[in-house]
């Protein structure tokens, strides 16, 4: 908070008494209330916006001729372990692109490494360029049918709640056992009454959502359906619009975003992986895509910055006045929201301020600690209490997997693939070192016609995730990510032809956003030499084995039915 010196420094640069620190020069000002664009010089001193609606002298100035200034976007959920990099990468990734607040849940890191998972990244959130805020990982273990690193109770909450990047309690995905009234998801519930409480109810309608409510959760990122989006606004939950790289519900809901409802809707990403950011964009590319739709435009802009704030109690930004952060993106097009530089703090966001960041030292180096496999690990017997096997369905674009069937025959090596009806194997291979699990079955959505496509990458108990073809490149694929201490695979005819080490807790790479999304392009291009016809196919698999989004997913426990809350037997 500014002291009462330099109160008194921003008092008298907002009457153009004093210079300014910053003041970027004739740009046209969004106002994301009213939607009015007025020509303008905007004064900045230290944090904070002291002038707009004025000419000022500053210090230093930045040319705004010809360009437009927005509030800085705010990503209202998102893992950042899923960009694939540490937090510092995300940062000098995403931040060009206009983010420059991001609501973070560690809950990736925290089901791997636990409480230590979540100071590393408190302790990188203190030294970022962006400000990265945090909502406490609520449901660590997600369920009690996989095995994780690591369980958080409220007592190992509790020491994290007060920390000034502490926002509230991340998204409560265990609805059912909400509903249920698990006395240790109450207990985390009643620590933050009065709080900020994220939700995630995907399907949840109806009494049971009425229910949920109860508890004082607000926002849910989960909606898939307009409809569904509608009755949850009208109870109260804010909506957030979710594109990533595999969820993509923008299209879906565009059209709940209006006049009436944008100031309860935000944006967010959840997963999205530096190959999408660096060909696609971030928050901008959703932005863009909402007024390519007939979106009401400043609404759009506002829901990625005033609304967003709002929603998550950050009282300071939003906005481009004078009083508020001066958090802002100058962009050289409103409709196609093209980012040509970014204010964050005060501050133009160059190569050389990022120089400037203390760095935080990598944690979760050896939490890859499975035993290696062989291709008869992957052996399936048949279940003679019935003819035909349940298979998860899987579909672009969607966490979301389905029930399927398929009739398929037995070797001595027990069920087989059936290529030609796109059913392969899927297997997850317990990798905390606590039990040695492998739960084994069928997948179809992938396309492959051979090999191998293994993950460490697996939500939200993070164990390794193989999908494949071929027993021998199943067993291939694994060793390999625990040779690498994590990461993702791809084995092709007894061949690894593309890989991607991330040592960090098993989730993250060591090296730069650059680097991994080149990777990534080899990766994605080995796994369509498969014949996989899924965009994204790594995360993808990471979300086979995620057993709280329905309807069917596998852990290594075995295949998991979302909707029964059970086991398949």
């Amino acid at each position: 908070m500014p002291t009462a010196d330099q109160l008194a420094r921003m008092i008298m640069a907002g009457q153009g008494q004093a210079p300014a620190d910053l003041v970027i020069k004739n740009v046209r000002l969004l106002d994301v209330i009213t939607g009015a664009v007025t020509p303008t010089d905007i004064a900045i001193v230290g944090e904070r916006i002291v002038g707009t609606l004025a000419h000022y002298e500053g210090i230093r100035t930045i040319d705004g001729a010809g360009r437009f200034a927005v509030p800085g976007f705010i990503d209202t959920h998102l893992h950042i372990e899923s960009s694939l990099v540490t937090p510092f990468e995300f940062d000098r990734c995403v931040l060009p692109h206009g983010v420059t607040t991001a609501i973070c849940d560690p809950h990736e890191i925290a089901n791997v490494l636990g409480a230590q998972g979540i100071r590393y990244f408190l302790d990188c959130a203190e030294r970022t360029i962006m400000d990265i805020r945090v909502n406490l990982s609520s449901c660590v273990p997600a369920t009690p049918f996989e095995t994780n690193g690591a369980a958080l109770e409220i007592e190992d909450l509790a020491p994290f709640r007060d920390h000034p990047k502490v926002i509230g309690l991340a998204e409560m995905m265990n609805f059912p056992g909400v509903l249920a009234g698990d006395p240790g998801l109450l207990a985390k519930l009643a620590a933050f009454q009065g709080g900020h409480i994220d939700g995630h109810a995907p399907l949840l309608l109806g009494l049971p959502l009425n229910g949920y409510l109860a508890a004082a959760i607000r926002t849910d990122h989960e909606a898939t359906s307009a409809a569904e989006a509608r009755e949850k606004l009208a109870k109260g939950m804010a909506i957030l619009i979710r594109e990533g790289s595999v969820s993509k519900d923008l299209e879906a809901l565009a059209e709940v975003l209006d006049e009436n409802t944008s100031s309860f809707v935000a944006l967010c990403t959840d997963d999205r992986n530096p190959l999408d950011i660096d060909e696609e964009g971030h928050l901008d590319s959703s932005i863009r895509r909402l007024i390519q739709r007939g979106r009401p435009l400043h609404h759009v802009y506002r829901a990625a910055s005033h609304s967003a704030a709002r929603i998550f109690n950050l009282r300071d930004r939003g906005l481009l006045a004078p009083g508020w952060r001066a958090d802002i993106a100058l962009l050289d097009s409103l409709e196609d929201c093209r980012v040509s530089d970014v204010i964050a703090a005060g501050h133009l966001v160059t190569g050389e301020r990022f120089a400037t960041r203390q760095t935080i030292a990598p944690v979760g180096l050896d939490s890859v600690k499975a035993q290696p496999v062989t291709p008869a690990t992957f052996h399936t017997p048949p279940n003679p209490a019935r003819n035909q096997t349940p298979v998860i369905g899987v579909r672009p674009g969607l966490i979301l997997t389905f029930r399927e069937t398929a009739t398929l025959a037995s070797t001595d090596h027990g069920l087989q693939p059936d290529l030609a009806a796109d059913v392969i194997k899927v297997a997850v291979v317990e990798r905390h070192g606590r039990n040695g699990n492998i739960g084994r079955g069928f997948v179809t959505g992938f396309g492959l016609q051979r090999g191998a496509i293994a993950s460490s990458v697996g939500h939200d108990s993070h164990n390794i995730t193989v999908v494949g073809a071929s027993d021998a490149d199943m067993a291939l694929a694994v060793n390999r990510l625990i040779d690498m201490r994590g990461g993702f695979a791809v084995a092709d005819g007894g061949q690894i032809t593309a890989e991607l080490a991330l040592p960090l807790a098993g989730l993250m790479s060591l090296h730069s956003f650059e680097t991994v999304a080149a990777r990534l392009h080899d990766l994605r291009d080995a796994a369509r030499a498969l014949g996989c016809v899924l965009p994204e196919p790594f995360l993808q698999v990471a979300f086979l084995a995620l057993p709280v989004i329905p309807h069917l997913k596998m852990t290594d426990r075995g295949l998991f039915d979302v909707d029964a809350f059970d086991f398949v037997n």
